[in-house]
């Protein structure tokens, strides 16, 4: 089965929803599906404010409807709600053919960081948007009752997996700082919240790493803090296994793969009691969640890593991949059409 997948967010860009996107489609075949993407890439664009490195299509709608006609796809997914999941979205609708969508951002918290714009608003906009779904995969049961509680309707689960081949413990694997050393993996952006653990009083080193358009404010104010900046691979696998804790700040994440990362690597979580942290680690042999970071990070550091990992291992891209190949809607496009 050949499936179309939208997505405004790509590679080069790292981020939990490329990283969901990516792995997600290296399962899918051992389920019959083959996935072909749908992107920006090739297209004119421009870059998103306050985050240049997201750049959105301008004037797609042939442009995709012509890569989607050379597809002819079994199933469509838009994954999100830009420019290139708006333009799929149309070509769904214009030839009567169903497609499922995925909820990865809570927008609403990040505009409202950043505009007073009611959450209302933006909520009535992203209900609208994937109302004409059949299907709207969410990462948690959390997310799920949060937003049938804003009125989205046909709401599926899509639970994140988690290499435990790349990320594994390592043991003898140093880093070359004080310890402990605690961990921050992710993009450095204001609504990730990072302010709360840079600003602690904690010994230690607190290490940072990841790019975003608040590094340079993030450097300046807190200049006792290790930025790294971005790292992928192996590199970053290291990273983990050499860490003592991973500190999780987010309050706006749907789910937060960095924190399966973590406990893969054996590294056990501290982070706040929110959506996605309440999710991915409630377990209190895994992870510690206080309102109190600095008390979350002193018992998540008494936490048995060798558990950690054991959690983790539970948790495939595979097992993933198939709740995301069952909730996909078949068509037949020429029935479809004549319907």
């Amino acid at each position: 089965m050949r499936l179309a997948v939208a997505t405004d967010a790509w590679s080069p860009q790292i981020n939990g929803v490329v990283r969901s996107l990516q792995e997600t489609a290296a399962a899918l075949p051992q389920f019959g599906i083959a996935a072909h993407f749908v992107t920006a890439e090739g297209l004119p664009s421009l870059p998103l404010p306050t985050y240049p490195d997201i750049r959105l299509a301008i004037m797609a709608g042939s442009a995709v409807a012509r890569r989607l006609d050379a597809i002819a796809p079994h199933a469509v997914h838009i994954a999100t709600e830009g420019p290139i999941g708006h333009a799929v979205r149309r070509w769904c609708l214009t030839r009567r053919l169903p497609f499922t969508t995925s909820y990865h951002t809570r927008y609403p918290d990040y505009v409202r960081a950043r505009a007073p714009i009611p959450e209302a608003w933006t909520y009535a906009w992203l209900r609208h948007f994937h109302g004409a779904a059949q299907r709207t995969m969410v990462p948690t049961e959390t997310m799920r009752r949060e937003l049938e509680r804003w009125g989205f309707a046909n709401l599926t689960l899509w639970a994140r997996g988690v290499d435990t081949q790349l990320f594994r413990p390592r043991p003898g694997q140093r880093l070359d700082w004080p310890r402990p050393i605690m961990l921050s993996v992710g993009r450095l952006a204001v609504e990730k919240n990072l302010e709360a653990f840079l600003g602690l009083d904690v010994a230690g080193t607190k290490l940072v790493v990841g790019d975003g358009p608040q590094r340079a404010e993030l450097e300046r104010h807190f200049p006792d803090a290790v930025f790294l900046g971005a790292r992928t691979g192996e590199a970053l696998a290291e990273i983990y296994a050499g860490a003592d804790v991973f500190v999780f700040t987010s309050r706006t994440d749907t789910y937060g793969n960095v924190m399966q990362e973590a406990l893969a690597s054996g590294v056990p979580v501290a982070a706040f009691p929110v959506p996605g942290p309440i999710d991915v680690v409630a377990d209190p042999t895994i992870a510690c969640l206080d309102e109190d970071l600095a008390k979350a990070i002193a018992t998540a550091l008494t936490l048995d890593r060798a558990r950690c990992r054991a959690v983790a291992e539970e948790r495939s891209w595979t097992a993933a991949a198939r709740q995301f190949a069952e909730a996909l809607v078949p068509f037949d496009m020429a029935s479809c059409r004549a319907a």
